[in-house]
C-alpha cells in the first residue's frame, strides 16, 4: 500500500499514517534550542536523509510550530505581493514554500506509523488540529486564491509548458475543492469540520493500534499451539513474558479480519478465540471503541461534500480519481462481486466436504476454520504444503537476489548498503541506489519486521521527494510486517510475503524514478486508484523464471527450489481466489455504501454494525465463513487516504493485468521494455493525466478481461 499524501498548497506532504503505541524512539535527549534541533536546518546527510541519530521526541513540536510560522510568512509574501500575479511569483513560489515544515512533517508522520510511542502520539493529537487550521489558512486565503484564479483564467495565454499548465490547473482545482469559493460563514464551518476530522483521524488510528496490541490472546499450554512451528511458539512465549504472563503464550494480531496462525492451529477452540478477538475489535463497549469516531467522521465528510456541491463524500472523492464518478465504481463492483462470492461458496463447499469426510465429529464450516482447512484441501489437491517453500525464501536473499536483481535486469539500477547512515530502529536497513552509469539516484530505508510500535500492513513512504525545481533526490521507505524470528534464526517468508515485498518495491520504484519539475507531481502523487497499479505490476517478477532461479534457494544448502515444488506453488496460487476476492470486495462495498449515503441516512454508532450487515446482505456478500477483510471499526484505510477509495486496488489491477499482458506480448523482461515502462509511467508521476499516460505507454486502453481471467471471475 502507498501511504496517501495531502498537499495543502505548499510543497509538503502530510502523511495520514496510523500510529502505534509503546517503545520510545531510540534517540538521545537533546535541547530544543535552534542550534541543536536537527529539523531547523536542512540535513547535511546524503540526499538530505533524516538525522535519526540526533532526532528526539522533543524536537518535533517546536520544529512543527516553527515550520508553520515560517510557512505563514512565505504564503503572506506571495498573497500580498504588490506585483501582478505571474506563474513564477505565485504558483512556483507556492511550490517552493513550506520546506521547513515539510522537512519535519515527513519524518514525524512516517515515524508515527513505523515506530511510535506515547510522546509522539500526544504530539500527534496536539498538532493535528493545528496543522488542519494551518492548511485552511492557506486554502481559504481569498487574496491568494484571487491570484491563482487570475492565472487560471489566463492560462491559455501564458505560454506555459504542459507540466506547468497542469500544475496551475491542479492548484485551482485544489483551492476550489478546499472551499475557496464558499462564503465566509461556510468557510468558518469548514475550518471547524477540518479541525475536528483531524482530531478524529488521529484518535481512530491510535485506538486501532492500541487494541491490536491489547487483543492478543493468552494461551495456557504449549499443546494448545499445536501446528505452529517451534520458532513461532518461542516467539509467543517471549511475547507473553513481556506482557506479564510468564510461562504462558501470547498470539498477537494483525490489523485484518483473518490472522495468519489460523491456517496452522489444530485446536479449533483456540482458532475461534483468536478469530473472535479479531472480529470484535473496536465495537460498542470495547475499551478502544471506534464506532462513534467513525459515525462522526462520516457525518462531517458528508456535510463538507454537500457544502462543496457534491451529493455525498463518495461523489466528492471519486470526482478526482480515474474512475470519475460513483456510477463507474458501483458498476465495476456489481460486475465482479457475484462471481467472486459464487467462487467462495464453491470453495466453502469443498472445505465442508473435507470436514465431513475427515473429522470424527463433523461440524459446520465457520470463518475461523477457513484458512486451516484451505491448507488441508490445498495439500490434498495440489500435494502442496505452504511451509515447504519457506526455506527457499529467506528475506535478505529474496530482497537482494530477487527484488534488486529484477530491478537491475529491467532498469539497470544497483543497490549498495549504507550502514553509515543512521536509522530510527536497529532493524532498519538503508540502501543507496545507482543508475546503470553509476550516477547516484536515491535512498531506500527497509523496515520489514512487525513490532508493537508499528502500524499494521505494508506501505511505502517518502522522506525526500524528487523535483527539478527544488533539486531534491528521492529518499523512500519500504515497510512490511513480517514476524521477527528469535535471535539467530533466519527470516523465512511465505509466498504471500514474497509477493508483498515485490509489491511495495513497486511503490519505491515509482518514487525513485520520478523525473518531474514540480514537487506537486513527484513520484506516487497520482490518483489513488492509479497509485497501486505500478506496485501490482512489480509483483509479476516474483515468479518470472529467470528471477526465481536467482533467488528461490534453500537458506541452508543453496539448492534451488525443486521445479515440481515450484510448479505446485504456482498451480496453487489461484486456489482460494474466491475467498481473497470476496473478502476484499466485501470491504470495498461497505466502504462505498457508507460514503455514498446522504447525511440524513448515515448510521449512528449504535447502528453501524447493523448497517454493515445489511449492506453485505443486500449485495449478496453475506457469506458468514468469509467476513470482510476489514470491518468498519478497524478499517484504517477508510479513515485515512482511502475513504471511498478501497476499490482502488481492483481498479488499479485492471491496468496491472493489462500491463502484465503487454510485457508478455512485447518480449518479457528486457532493459528496453523496462526503460519504456520507467520513462512513460514511473518517471512522470502525476504530471500527466493517468489514463493518457497509460495509453501512451501501452498504445491501447486496458482490457478488463485480463484481470477477470486472473481472478477466475471471467464468465466464458
Amino acid at each position: 500500500m502507498k501511504t496517501i499524501h495531502v498537499f495543502p498548497f505548499v510543497a509538503i506532504s502530510m502523511m495520514l499514517a496510523a500510529c502505534s503505541p509503546e517503545a520510545p524512539t531510540p534517540a538521545p535527549p537533546a535541547s530544543v534550542a535552534s542550534e541543536s534541533n536537527p529539523f531547523f536546518d536542512p540535513s547535511p546527510l546524503p540526499y538530505g536523509a533524516p538525522q535519526f541519530d540526533l532526532i528526539a521526541n522533543e524536537h518535533y513540536g517546536p520544529a512543527i510550530e516553527r515550520g508553520m510560522e515560517i510557512n505563514k510568512r512565505e504564503i503572506a509574501a506571495i498573497a500580498d505581493n504588490p506585483e501582478a500575479p505571474t506563474f513564477d511569483n505565485t504558483i512556483v513560489a507556492m511550490e517552493g514554500a513550506g520546506q521547513d515544515l515539510g522537512r519535519v512533517l515527513r519524518v514525524f508522520y512516517n515515524i508515527a506509523g513505523a515506530h511510535t510511542n506515547p510522546d509522539l502520539q500526544a504530539i500527534q493529537r496536539e498538532m493535528a488540529p493545528k496543522l488542519s487550521a494551518h492548511g485552511d489558512s492557506i486554502s481559504l486565503n481569498p487574496v491568494l486564491f484571487a491570484r491563482v484564479e487570475t492565472l487560471y483564467n489566463q492560462r491559455a495565454d501564458l505560454s506555459l509548458d504542459a507540466e506547468s499548465v497542469r500544475l496551475l490547473e491542479r492548484y485551482h482545482t485544489d483551492f476550489v475543492r478546499s472551499g475557496a469559493k464558499l462564503n465566509e460563514a461556510q468557510q468558518d464551518r469548514l475550518r471547524e469540520i477540518n479541525g475536528r476530522m483531524a482530531q478524529l483521524g488521529t484518535q481512530f488510528n491510535q485506538n486501532v493500534l492500541a487494541e491490536v496490541n491489547a487483543s492478543a490472546i493468552i494461551v495456557d499450554t504449549r499443546e494448545e499451539l499445536d501446528g505452529l512451528t517451534d520458532a513461532q511458539i518461542a516467539a509467543a512465549a517471549a511475547t507473553a513474558t513481556e506482557r506479564g504472563h510468564e510461562g504462558k503464550f501470547a498470539i498477537t494480531l494483525l490489523n485484518t479480519s483473518g490472522q495468519p496462525p489460523l491456517s496452522q492451529l489444530t485446536n479449533r477452540a483456540v482458532r475461534e478465540r483468536l478469530h473472535r478477538a479479531s472480529l470484535i475489535r473496536g465495537q460498542r463497549g470495547n475499551e478502544y471503541d471506534t464506532t462513534a469516531i467513525i459515525a462522526e467522521m462520516v457525518n462531517l465528510r458528508s456535510e463538507r461534500a454537500q457544502m462543496l456541491g457534491y451529493a455525498t463524500h463518495a461523489a466528492f472523492t471519486l470526482a478526482e480519481q480515474t474512475a470519475g464518478n460513483v456510477g463507474a465504481v458501483n458498476t465495476m463492483l456489481a460486475q465482479v462481486a457475484p462471481a467472486a462470492v459464487a467462487n467462495a461458496r464453491q470453495e466453502g463447499a469443498d472445505l465442508q466436504r473435507y470436514i465431513n469426510a475427515n473429522e470424527s465429529e463433523p461440524f459446520e464450516l465457520a470463518s475461523w476454520d477457513w484458512a486451516y482447512y484451505t491448507d488441508k484441501v490445498r495439500r490434498e489437491r495440489f500435494n502442496f504444503d505452504p511451509a515447504e517453500v519457506r526455506p527457499y525464501f529467506e528475506l535478505q536473499n529474496v530482497l537482494e537476489n530477487g527484488v534488486f536483481f529484477a530491478a537491475t535486469q529491467l532498469y539497470g539500477i544497483t543497490f549498495t548498503r549504507r550502514d553509515d547512515l543512521p536509522a530510527y530502529h536497529p532493524d532498519v536497513q538503508v540502501w543507496e541506489v545507482f543508475e546503470a552509469d553509476g550516477t547516484p539516484l536515491g535512498l531506500m530505508y527497509g523496515d520489514f519486521y512487525a513490532r508493537a510500535s508499528k502500524r499494521g500492513g505494508a506501505w511505502m513512504n517518502s522522506y525526500v521527494a524528487q523535483s527539478h525545481l527544488l533539486g531534491g533526490q528521492p529518499v523512500t521507505g519500504n515497510h512490511l510486517n513480517i514476524p521477527k524470528p528469535p535471535e539467530g534464526e533466519p527470516t523465512l517468508m511465505t509466498w504471500d510475503e514474497v509477493t508483498t515485498l515485490f509489491h511495495e518495491m513497486g511503490h519505491v520504484f515509482h518514487g525513485l524514478f520520478s523525473d518531474v519539475t514540480y514537487p506537486r507531481f513527484s513520484g506516487t502523487s497520482v490518483p489513488r486508484d492509479f497509485v497501486e497499479y505500478p506496485s501490482q505490476v512489480n509483483e509479476m517478477w516474483a515468479d518470472w523464471p529467470s528471477i526465481l532461479a536467482n533467488y528461490a534457494k534453500h537458506y541452508q544448502t543453496g539448492e534451488q527450489i525443486p521445479q515440481e515444488l515450484l510448479a505446485r506453488v504456482l498451480e496453487a496460487e489461484q486456489f482460494n481466489e474466491g475467498f481473497r476476492s470476496t473478502e476484499y470486495l466485501a470491504a470495498s462495498i461497505i466502504d462505498q455504501a457508507l460514503h455514498q449515503l446522504p447525511q440524513d441516512q448515515i448510521p449512528s454508532a449504535d447502528a453501524l454494525m447493523a448497517f454493515e450487515a445489511q449492506v453485505l446482505r443486500e449485495a449478496g456478500m453475506d457469506y458468514a465463513p468469509v467476513p470482510p477483510r476489514y470491518k468498519f471499526p478497524y478499517f484504517s484505510h477508510i479513515m485515512g487516504g482511502y475513504s471511498a477509495g478501497y476499490y482502488s486496488y481492483i481498479w488499479s489491477e485492471v491496468l496491472d493485468a493489462d500491463n502484465v499482458q503487454w510485457f508478455h506480448e512485447s518480449g518479457g523482461m528486457s532493459r528496453e521494455n523496462g526503460q519504456r515502462y520507467r520513462d512513460r509511467i514511473l518517471a512522470r508521476g502525476g504530471s500527466w493525466d493517468a489514463m493518457e499516460m497509460y495509453r501512451d505507454f501501452a498504445g491501447r486502453d486496458p482490457d478488463p478481461s485480463h484481470l477477470l481471467r486472473r481472478r477466475g471471475l471471467l464468465t466464458e
